[in-house]
């Protein structure tokens, strides 16, 4: 049984939960975090000694930082286009989808989610760096459907987590017809309406 602790809010649980889904494997969700506490036990900081969420335990296997999550899911659990089994074929899949965890997601958190949220300044530079990734972002979808083509992959999950964030914050967004193209079919997809398009509104409280 694969047990997940972390709270349905945390964008690093939503990427773990939505590959889980993806991968149809049933599991067990236990709220931790902020607004739940139960990070500063003993117990727990034996499974993560950082006091973070998502923390996942499957059998033996205790893990925590999401990518590393998701990366172990993929590969234990999923199968080709999701996750290949060739390095070669896998390579684009892996190279996307930390593009999407350490640079897109890293740079929005930063300097859109966190300033417009808390009631901040948004700090101008790092807004066009983003803007600049979301360019990326455009270009490299196309046509689409998915950003390695026709199959949808462990890269649309690091890549589009942040999407229903980014389309619901009081912002103004630049036209990319590719990238609201592209959410519009995430937010079709059941898995993705379950675990990323959550509530966080309240989230303002840990901001400030």
């Amino acid at each position: 049984m694969i047990t997940v602790y972390g709270r349905p809010s945390s964008l690093n649980v939503q990427v773990v939960m939505w590959t889980l889904a993806e991968l149809d494997l049933p599991v067990t969700r236990i709220d931790a975090g902020f607004g739940f506490g139960g990070t500063d036990t003993p117990e727990f900081r034996a499974m993560n000694p950082n006091g973070l969420v998502p923390v996942m335990t499957d059998d033996s296997v205790t893990l925590f930082e999401s990518a590393a999550i998701m990366r172990y899911l993929a590969g234990r659990y999923g199968r080709f286009p999701f996750w290949p089994e060739d390095p070669v074929a896998r390579a684009p899949v892996d190279m996307w989808a930390e593009w999407g965890k350490s640079t897109l997601q890293a740079s929005f958190m930063r300097y859109v989610f966190q300033p417009v949220l808390s009631g901040g300044t948004v700090d101008e530079k790092g807004l066009a760096l983003f803007g600049r990734q979301l360019d990326i972002l455009d270009a490299k979808l196309g046509t689409g459907p998915w950003i390695l083509g026709e199959a949808f992959t462990a890269a649309d999950i690091e890549v589009g987590a942040l999407l229903y964030r980014y389309f619901t914050l009081p912002i103004d967004r630049s036209e990319r017809p590719a990238v609201t193209a592209y959410y519009a079919r995430l937010t079709a997809r059941p898995t993705f309406a379950t675990h990323v398009m959550v509530e966080y509104g309240h989230l303002r409280a840990l901001m400030r």
